[in-house]
């Protein structure tokens, strides 16, 4: 196969999947400040029927980009983030940009993602995704930011993880060149952690860029404690999977024993704060990423948020997709 033959070019690409609010997240792109690249965009229906491409199509017509509509089936999110990587790549779009089906953007957003990555070494630039919250949502939810998305600093400065509500991925970065969402992780969540934790791995580099900031809203049946900790519990199995991978059956119970006392440590905390629901509350999320991952290192089955299978058994998908 020929290298792929960039430009720089920018392609946004959207994953989506029975969400009308997709509309929106096209119309504010029409908003877009000029970020001196030409700017395309792709959106990757991940149903097995094509139910977004009428919308898309007519969105098309009239959107002051260009706006191509991709059949990536079924609900299995790593086909349609691999649909849209192939199509970066096969128009020769040098910056991929991924945005979900349920975010605005500010009109500076893509500006600042670009301007990060040209004053960086970063293979990678990942902006915030600020949450807003409908009226019928506990009020301790907004005032803990409990789903707000950011970058993970380690103690060097660097981010440790990236994820793809918010991100731009430059494809000519020898870290990105052999990368591809694991279809395996495209019903379980945490592709795009992995795909992260590959990219740093080949010696990749993500900034961020803090001013290029995204919305959304999030829906009455996600703004719900328990929706928060079996989400967070994924995340802990993800985490534990990947910092599984090369270790021995030693390593792996020493990594399962640190998790639990962070576990305990957290119940311990939550009970000192019991009086103050968003302290509380973080430390019950915390408390469940940690549990997740001692669940994962001990041998459990990861939990399932997607409604496919790579091999296309149990097709039935499933609603409340986002937990990345």
């Amino acid at each position: 196969m020929n290298a792929p033959v960039f430009q720089d070019r920018v392609l946004i690409g959207i994953c989506t999947f029975r969400r009308p609010e997709l509309e929106a997240t096209l119309a504010s792109l029409e908003k877009l400040t000029p970020c001196g690249l030409p700017v395309a965009v792709a959106v990757a229906d991940n149903d097995a029927l094509p139910s977004a491409q009428d919308l898309v199509q007519a969105i098309a017509a009239d959107h002051s980009l260009p706006v191509t509509y991709l059949h990536a089936p079924q609900a299995n999110i790593s086909i349609a983030r691999n649909a849209l990587l192939d199509h970066a790549r096969a128009t020769g779009a040098r910056l991929l940009v991924y945005l979900d089906d349920d975010e605005t953007v500010e009109p500076d957003w893509l500006k600042h993602l670009v301007q990060a990555q040209r004053n960086s070494d970063a293979g990678a630039v990942l902006g915030p995704v600020c949450a807003h919250y409908l009226p019928d949502a506990p009020g301790w939810m907004n005032r803990a930011r409990a789903h707000d998305t950011l970058p993970v600093f380690g103690g060097d400065g660097a981010i440790t993880s990236g994820y793809t509500c918010n991100v731009l991925v430059d494809l000519t970065d020898p870290a990105a060149a052999d990368l591809r969402f694991d279809p395996v992780r495209g019903r379980s969540g945490g592709e795009d952690s992995a795909f992260f934790a590959d990219f740093l791995t080949a010696g990749g580099q993500i900034a961020f860029a803090p001013d290029a900031l995204v919305h959304e809203t999030v829906p009455s049946d996600r703004a719900r404690l328990v929706w928060l900790l079996r989400r967070r519990y994924r995340m802990g199995q993800t985490h534990a999977s990947l910092i599984a991978r090369g270790r021995s059956r030693v390593g792996r119970v020493k990594a399962a024993g640190v998790a639990m006392a962070k576990a305990l440590a957290c119940g311990g905390m939550a009970l000192i704060g019991v009086a103050s629901p968003a302290w509380r509350n973080r430390q019950l999320m915390r408390g469940a990423l940690h549990l997740g991952a001692v669940a994962q290192l001990g041998g459990a089955r990861q939990i399932e948020i997607y409604g496919t299978a790579p091999d296309g058994s149990n097709p039935d998908p499933r609603s409340g997709r986002k937990e990345n």
